[in-house]
């Protein structure tokens, strides 16, 4: 009668190097999210093309914008620098002026961008019906709770236009991936803030009665304004 073969488990240095791999994978694997978590990378400020920087030019100047051609204005030693032609005295006139925005997420992004504090620390997306904000706030290294580190704030919005009316719905805030609880949003979290707040007289109510059509879509945000 054959004697079954016992088996035999692996040896001991299989379990040492899968012991070792396994520890040294937890240890990378806890560095990067350390890593991510409370050192996160600035943003990458946008920067438009020869192209997409004349369109943007082109949809400042139909903003009327004090500041020269562009719409913007430069700084020098003495401060803003403008031309003679923004000075020159004209009659008011609302004739042929354009009443609608037009902006694309890269072109939001840029003008971010121009910006010194928010250049590397905000970004904006668009989607439809939806926008998104991605915020990275620096916290006093005095702090007594993540001092010197860097909150990972974003949050999202409806914004749409229904019923002859604008939409804004909050769609929540997360700090450091964490959502915050409605509650500690005053209960804003996904109520029409139009329709809540907008038959009282007060910012919601002048924003929606100035507004004519809202589209936000992929990438693209139009806003109609009012006579």
């Amino acid at each position: 009668m054959e004697t079954p073969q016992q088996k035999t488990g692996p040896s001991t240095a299989k379990v040492v190097t899968i012991v070792i791999v396994a520890m040294l994978f937890t240890m990378v694997a806890t560095v990067l999210i350390i890593t991510h978590w409370l050192f996160p990378r600035p943003f990458k400020p946008v920067v438009l093309s020869q192209a997409e920087e004349q369109r943007l030019e082109r949809k400042l100047e139909r903003l009327d914008r004090f500041g020269g051609e562009t719409g913007r204005t430069s700084s020098g030693p003495q401060g803003p620098v403008v031309s003679e032609e923004d000075l020159t005295p004209e009659p008011y006139s609302e004739e042929g002026a354009s009443r609608e925005i037009r902006l694309s997420e890269r072109e939001v992004n840029a003008m971010i961008a121009h910006n010194s504090e928010l250049a590397t620390r905000m970004a904006v997306d668009f989607s439809d019906n939806l926008v998104s904000v991605k915020l990275l706030i620096p916290v006093d290294p005095d702090f007594p709770i993540m001092g010197g580190k860097v909150l990972k704030v974003r949050g999202g919005a409806e914004l749409a236009f229904r019923n002859d009316r604008p939409v804004v719905i909050l769609r929540g805030i997360s700090v450091m991936g964490v959502p915050l609880p409605n509650a500690w949003l005053g209960g804003l979290k996904n109520i029409d803030l139009i329709e809540v707040f907008g038959a009282e007289p007060g910012f919601w109510k002048g924003f929606a009665d100035g507004v004519a059509a809202i589209e936000v879509r992929e990438g693209h945000l139009r806003i109609e304004l009012k006579e």
